[in-house]
């Protein structure tokens, strides 16, 4: 398993480069991230004054027995397209857990120190390291918390965000994914869609410790990202100019459930398209949300546009579209219907239901259902 690698200037419109990080001795390259260390951190940019740095996982390790799971380090001097594996890797190991890995690394300005965020089975634990070599146990999340666990943690994150879009409110988010890798036994504290999903945690870090603001009664309090079942270890980038102030991050559109047995060809597996995370303020607390990115709007092209019709059952007014890619943008009045929305992806034998239901006013997307002749 290598690292890959691929560049964009908006986002939307992206260039494949060669694999970045590949597999070795040392092991396969799983998940992690990557950081700019400006202030030259590390040393390893003593000519260039700054350079990226990547932290991932090796799984399969054998640098010590018992511990394949490990962290460890490349560095790269010319914006990405070659790297350089540090040559005293792995720089943490665990100490008890097979379970070690996705660390997500940032810089956290009040104390001048990097800090990590990495999956521990059932816990997260934090590191920080003043220079990216040498990591310090800090603290450790979740554990404690009743309802949470459901198989092992996978990508842990933190990140500080603003409320209702008011830079003097803030708030910081702690991530978690979260699922069953092999598809059995399934109970009620799954993720809403079934398989894998993630979850959320709103409160304050302080460089060290997370703390959350709220007390968990029961698994269904549990704040969940995204109610599909394919948005699973997304990651934010870090460092977007504070002119801009958005907080963005793509996903791995898949679920553990099926992951290892999609069909593929080229590839196996799919990013999401970028989103824009919010917190707002509700009725019944602050709540994460997540928009399309605006960039996306480059790619609209009209295709049809229809005013003041009366949709009757059976009807298709979309007939004459076919398109693998749309915006639908759709203003109804409900009238008496119990419910109304549109089949998409729709062939001889299936097809997906993106609808309102007017008795439990619920939006919906139903993929499962097959055509009936």
């Amino acid at each position: 398993m290598h690292w890959g690698h691929a560049v964009s200037e908006d986002l939307v419109h992206w260039e494949e480069l060669p694999p970045a990080i590949p597999p070795g001795e040392d092991g396969a390259i799983f998940s992690g991230s990557a950081v700019v260390d400006k202030n030259n951190t590390s040393g390893f940019f003593s000519e260039e004054g700054s350079g990226l740095v990547a932290i991932y996982t090796n799984e399969g390790n054998v640098a010590k027995p018992g511990k394949p799971q490990v962290q460890s380090i490349a560095y790269s001097r010319d914006k990405g397209r070659t790297w350089i594996k540090y040559e005293g890797n792995p720089v943490l190991f665990p100490t008890k857990t097979l379970d070690f890995r996705d660390p997500k690394v940032f810089w956290y300005e009040e104390s001048s120190m990097w800090v990590m965020v990495l999956a521990v089975r059932d816990r997260v634990d934090f590191y920080t390291s003043s220079n990216l070599k040498e990591w310090s146990f800090a603290s450790d999340f979740g554990s404690d918390i009743l309802g949470i666990h459901r198989g092992i943690f996978e990508c842990p994150e933190v990140f500080k965000i603003q409320v209702d879009e008011d830079p003097n409110i803030t708030k910081w988010v702690l991530l978690l994914s979260v699922g069953d890798r092999n598809g059995v036994n399934p109970n009620d504290s799954e993720p809403p869609a079934g398989g894998s999903g993630m979850m959320y945690f709103i409160g304050n870090f302080d460089g060290k410790v997370f703390t959350r603001d709220e007390t968990l009664e029961s698994f269904d309090t549990i704040k969940w990202i995204d109610y599909g079942s394919d948005f699973y270890a997304a990651v934010t980038w870090d460092g977007i100019p504070k002119e801009d102030g958005r907080k963005i991050w793509v996903g791995w559109m898949n679920n553990w459930r099926y992951a290892s047995t999609l069909p593929s060809k080229e590839w196996r597996g799919h990013m999401s398209i970028p989103r824009e995370i919010q917190l707002k303020t509700y009725p019944e607390g602050i709540r994460l949300i997540q928009v399309p990115i605006r960039e996306l709007s480059q790619l609209r092209r009209p295709i049809m546009s229809l005013q003041d019709l009366t949709i009757k059952p059976g009807s298709n007014v979309l007939s004459d579209i076919s398109t693998a890619k749309a915006e639908i943008i759709a203003e109804f009045e409900i009238g008496t219907a119990v419910e109304f929305g549109f089949k998409v992806r729709s062939s001889s034998t299936q097809e997906t239901t993106t609808g309102y239901d007017v008795l439990n006013e619920e939006l919906f997307v139903d993929r499962t259902k097959l055509k009936r002749n």
